[in-house]
């Protein structure tokens, strides 16, 4: 079972600063599409400003109930799959909530370098347990090391073909995901 936090708190701008980062239209409509694709439980919008969480809240009931669910049916059912939570903690408890275990948490990060999850390793543990997965992607910068520390496993980094490695989050979750979930 796999679940998709886009952590906008705590995580890292580009001085290296602890910072909340906006919640972006563009993320919450792809990694949605993206997760109802490749079967994903839930995406989670995680990010403390209640402000963030009430416009984001907008965006997302127009999909679900607004004029936008009748325009786009396909588009609401991913919009169904989207929950805001203010902590990963809150995230945790959800995910234990519906599946009766606390869930294995898995953080992502472009400059991770030891002791790492590979892709097909982690496909393996989704396929053949029935633990839930919480793969956490940072937005800004990157998950802050709190965040890192507390999880159970860093996921290997996406690799291009060169030393340049500077990928947008939603580009990022649909590799990984491809790489994870694909047949």
């Amino acid at each position: 079972m796999l679940y998709i936090a886009l952590l906008h708190y705590p995580v890292y701008n580009k001085d290296v600063r602890v910072v909340t980062t906006a919640i972006t239209n563009m993320d919450v409509h792809d990694i949605a599409r993206l997760s109802r694709t490749y079967g994903v439980r839930n995406f989670f919008l995680v990010n403390p400003v209640s402000a963030q969480r009430d416009l984001a809240c907008e965006i997302i009931n127009h999909w679900r109930q607004g004029y936008g669910a009748s325009f786009n049916p396909a588009r609401r059912e991913a919009f169904e799959l989207v929950r805001l939570k203010a902590t990963l903690d809150e995230v945790s408890a959800e995910i234990a909530g519906q599946t009766g275990c606390p869930p294995q948490i898995i953080v992502t990060g472009a400059n991770f370098r030891d002791k790492l999850l590979t892709y097909t390793d982690l496909k393996e543990m989704i396929r053949n347990d029935n633990l839930p997965y919480l793969l956490i992607f940072g937005t800004g910068s990157g998950v802050a090391e709190e965040i890192v520390n507390k999880a159970d496993y860093r996921l290997e980094p996406v690799k291009g073909s060169g030393d340049y490695n500077h990928l947008a989050v939603r580009s990022a979750v649909a590799i990984i995901i491809d790489r994870i979930m694909r047949d």
